[in-house]
């Protein structure tokens, strides 16, 4: 092979492996310069139109900040940049104010005003306990004649019942009346006193001395008007001294068993005033007051028991008719009060959604405490003077659940829900055992409880340790869906 053939041939292996080298290295650089476009990251962005970023976020985890861009570390996802000109934070949700007002959102503010602390429950007309009259037989006889009547006939005050026949009185008033004829004052006394001890009535006995004939027969009659609840009477029968012919309960005045919910039966006293509205009855409120708070609750509905007295001259109100009561309350102390429609109940928490500037909402979680009227007290999550949403809040809700956001008081990298508060009261011990204690406790006033004796589970048996049967303490506990627990006793004055 001749010099000028081998030149060449170094040449084109020279040039070979030179555009080798040369595309190897254009392919590594394009290797380590190109990104997918779904994949690539432009912050250039940000600095071409001027907008500052604040952070970067996963908006399935919008609590967690990154203080630059890159793939989430949560999803399959980039990081989303958070500008600066925005407003607010991931946990805010923006709707366009006119798209706001399509929604028929409607704001409200968190006041603070004194409780009106009126309860309005439903209420069952029963008969009057304490007005009943019980017909008996004074003297043993037999019965004659008995009136057309049955039970829960309506009769008035002296109503013939039955007539009865006594074969004793006719001895003891004739004795009487021969006595009287000799004129010995002493021994007419005397037979007059013994017709009086033979269950004679005054009325007849004076009937006996002015006509001076014997009345053997006697008429049995209602001492008041009301309802027969029971007659045991029928002509022909033969009766003993003291047995029970009748029962009659008086309706002058009614009973009107009310329920009250259990987180407002702090707010009832005895000697409240009480306004009855009844359905039979439209347009005529009947006005009572409250005379008993029933010492047990209504197993079913949880609910306090509470007895109001009710007039009723006309006998209008029959037992088993229902009504609509309010009980007046008096002004109590003052709260942060909201609307109760713009209250979210999850089951879990409640939610209430707060508007901040420029068309932003927040949902935030909140302590609820009782219903006062129209509106609900805000335990804790509110201040007062902010403005949130009563009307369309769940359209503005279910964005923020669409988006990821959570409520600002349960912030945290996951989401935990927030602790539930402990409702407080001073107590006195009564008995203990290892798994619960029995307490005579104050008012629960967050749970609107009123003080009573109960015994209580112990969420801890260790919570026991150090007490003793007659120790004051302050207790605190926790609602569950099986009752309350006791979560923290402490004695008074410090300690466990």
């Amino acid at each position: 092979m001749s010099r000028q053939t081998i030149n060449k041939t170094a040449l084109v292996l020279f040039t070979v492996i030179a555009l080798l080298a040369v595309g190897a290295a254009a392919g590594l650089w394009w290797e380590r310069n190109h990104v997918p476009a779904d994949e690539k990251v432009m912050p250039a962005t940000a600095a071409k139109d001027g907008r500052s970023v604040l952070y970067w976020y996963d908006p399935m985890v919008p609590t967690q900040k990154f203080d630059k861009p890159g793939k989430s570390p949560f999803m399959d996802m980039q990081l989303v940049p958070k500008y600066a000109d925005e407003g607010g934070d991931a946990s805010t949700v923006k709707i366009d104010p006119g798209v706001a007002q399509n929604l028929g959102v409607r704001l409200a503010t968190v006041t603070r005003a004194p409780l009106d602390l009126n309860v309005v429950a439903t209420g069952i007309v029963n008969f009057n306990e304490r007005d009943i009259a019980i017909v008996q037989a004074r003297t043993g006889g037999f019965v004659e004649r008995v009136a057309r009547l049955a039970p829960n006939d309506v009769v008035g005050s002296g109503a013939f019942i039955a007539e009865l026949l006594v074969p004793e009185w006719a001895a003891l008033q004739q004795e009487y009346l021969a006595l009287k004829a000799v004129g010995d004052a002493p021994l007419e006394d005397a037979a007059r006193e013994r017709m009086l001890l033979g269950g004679m009535p005054e009325s007849l006995i004076r009937a006996v001395v002015q006509t001076g004939k014997v009345r053997n027969r006697i008429s049995i009659t209602a001492p008041r008007a009301g309802v027969i609840q029971t007659l045991d009477v029928r002509p022909g029968m033969t009766l003993m001294a003291g047995q029970t012919l009748a029962r009659v309960n008086g309706i002058s005045t009614v009973w009107l068993d009310v329920s009250v919910p259990e987180a407002q039966a702090g707010a009832v006293l005895i000697g409240q005033s009480a306004e009855a509205k009844f359905a039979a009855f439209p347009g005529k409120p009947v006005q009572g007051r409250v005379t008993a708070l029933l010492p047990t609750l209504n197993d079913a509905a949880r609910a306090l028991r509470v007895r109001v007295e009710l007039p009723n001259k006309d006998g209008r109100l029959r037992p088993g008719l229902t009504a609509q009561v309010s009980l007046k309350g008096a002004v109590g102390e003052s709260a942060l009060l909201v609307p109760t429609e713009a209250v979210i109940r999850t089951g879990r928490r409640a939610l209430v959604i707060v508007a901040e500037a420029e068309g932003r909402y927040r949902p935030v979680e909140v302590v609820l405490g009782p219903e006062s009227g129209t509106d609900t007290v805000i335990v804790s999550g509110l201040g007062e003077g902010q403005k949130i949403v009563a009307s369309g809040q769940f359209l503005i809700d279910s964005e923020a659940s669409l988006q990821g956001i959570i409520s600002s008081t349960s912030e945290s990298a996951e989401a935990m829900p927030a602790p539930v508060a402990l409702h407080e009261a001073d107590a006195v011990i009564k008995e203990l055992s290892g798994t619960s204690v029995t307490l005579a406790h104050g008012p629960f006033k967050t749970l609107s409880m009123p003080g009573m004796t109960m015994a209580f589970p112990l969420a801890n048996p260790q919570l026991a340790k150090g007490l003793k049967v007659g120790d004051r303490v302050r207790v605190g506990v926790r609602q569950t869906d099986d009752g309350l627990v006791v979560e923290r006793i402490e004695r008074a004055g410090g300690g466990q």
